[in-house]
This record gives C-alpha cells, sequence and structure tokens, in this order.
C-alpha cells in the first residue's frame, strides 16, 4: 500500500517513538516499504538570536541529535539497520513537510503529544503537518 514511510521523532519526547517505531516497522514489514526517522533541531528564528550562541553551536546540535537518533532507534526499534535516520535544522512542521517531499515519503506515522486547550484534540506540529501534507498522515495519540 505504502512504499516510503515517514516517521518524525521529537527526542525530548519517548511517547513520539515508543509507539511510532514499533507501528512503522509493522507497516513496513506488511508492505515492503522504506523507513525514514527523522528528527528536527530547530533553528534560532532570527538571525540576531544566533549571535548570542557560540560558534560552532548549530553544527554540534545537529551531530549531537544525529547520534540521539541513532541510539534511540537502536534500543528501541527490532530492526535499526532497515531505519535510515535524518536530522533537519528548522521550523518543525515544515521540515517534516520538506522531508517529506524530498524522500518521495507517501506515508508520515507520527505522535500527537502535549496538547493545551487552544490545540484542541492534537498538538500543533502534527495539526499543521495533517493541514498541509500531501501524504497521508497516521497520527498516533499518546
Amino acid at each position: 500500500m505504502f512504499k516510503n514511510i515517514l516517521l518524525p521523532i521529537d527526542l525530548d519526547v519517548e511517547t513520539s517513538w515508543k509507539s511510532t517505531i514499533p507501528l512503522a516497522e509493522g507497516f513496513a514489514r506488511d508492505w515492503g516499504a522504506e523507513i525514514h526517522a527523522l528528527t528536527v533541531v530547530p533553528n534560532y528564528g532570527m538571525s540576531m538570536v544566533g549571535s548570542y550562541f557560540p560558534k560552532g553551536f548549530e553544527d554540534e546540535a545537529l551531530e549531537r541529535a544525529s547520534e540521539r537518533l541513532k541510539t534511540v532507534l537502536a534500543e528501541t526499534a527490532s530492526g535499526p539497520e532497515k531505519i535510515t535516520p535524518h536530522v533537519a535544522l528548522g521550523n518543525i512542521y515544515e521540515e517534516i513537510l520538506e522531508s517529506a517531499k524530498v524522500l518521495g515519503s507517501d506515508l508520515i506515522v507520527m505522535t500527537s503529544h502535549r496538547p493545551e486547550l487552544k490545540d484542541y484534540l492534537i498538538g500543533p506540529n502534527a495539526a499543521r503537518v495533517m493541514r498541509h501534507a500531501t501524504q497521508s498522515v497516521f497520527v498516533v495519540r499518546s
């Protein structure tokens, strides 16, 4: 059914991978799909803000996120070698949408966590991804 699954993971929220990695692996096994795990390191927002961080901070943050993502996959996935890890820098939901497009994903599997009243039923990033994605989106409530 689906051939390329994007699995966004928030490294600060364990529930973003505990239920979605096994689910995505099951989908991949059943459909013969590839899995791409993605974590996004938020950017500074305004270039002026970046001047307050030490030189090389962004590169170091990306490297730490990459290593942490590999660790999460190794500890949680039944077949971590079958999941391709990716790290992006920028606005979370925009990077998820762009990565899905660039990687040719036809399904995004993600959790919705930390909802607030203003988010109504699902978190702000999941809501934005669902609203703007051209791919199917499977949202797992944590």
